[in-house]
């Protein structure tokens, strides 16, 4: 689901909390280390994501913010704020070139440079999130 999240409107702050679950408290985000991700550069865009990026001549960048059902990919362009609300159960992420991580949802998709330690050790704690919470799958039975 992609959406404008530039002002504070009640109706899609419940689409995304219903999608992705309400913010980690304080002490659940201590225990974990955090939830955001470094700045991260992007380098491709589904079609849809590409077009609002292109509407100005900023640096393409977002960042993440874990939830406790999905995540949140926000990004700025036109001095408007976009995210995209990724639940876990539709969440693909693939290491693809030397250091580019690959995003999917459904049809939207952000590639992003993983050129350092930190962003690799925040995709790291992403994935094992995802896979400790993760519903018990048929083969596990």
């Amino acid at each position: 689901m992609l959406v404008n999240v530039s002002y504070n409107n009640k109706e899609i702050t419940r689409k995304v909390d219903t999608e992705v679950g309400k913010p980690f408290l304080l002490k659940e985000r201590w225990t974990m280390g955090g939830i955001g991700s470094p700045k991260l550069f992007i380098t491709e865009t589904s079609i849809e994501i590409h077009n609002l990026l292109i509407l100005d001549n900023n640096v393409n960048a977002c960042n993440i913010e874990m939830r406790p059902k999905g995540i949140i990919i926000r990004f700025r362009s036109l001095l408007e704020t976009f995210a995209l609300v990724i639940p876990y159960y539709k969440l693909s992420v693939y290491k693809g070139d030397f250091a580019v991580y690959t995003i999917y949802r459904d049809h939207y998709f952000i590639k992003v440079r993983s050129d350092t330690k930190a962003i690799q050790k925040f995709f790291r704690k992403m994935l094992d999130y995802k896979a400790d919470n993760a519903p018990t799958s048929i083969e596990d039975l």
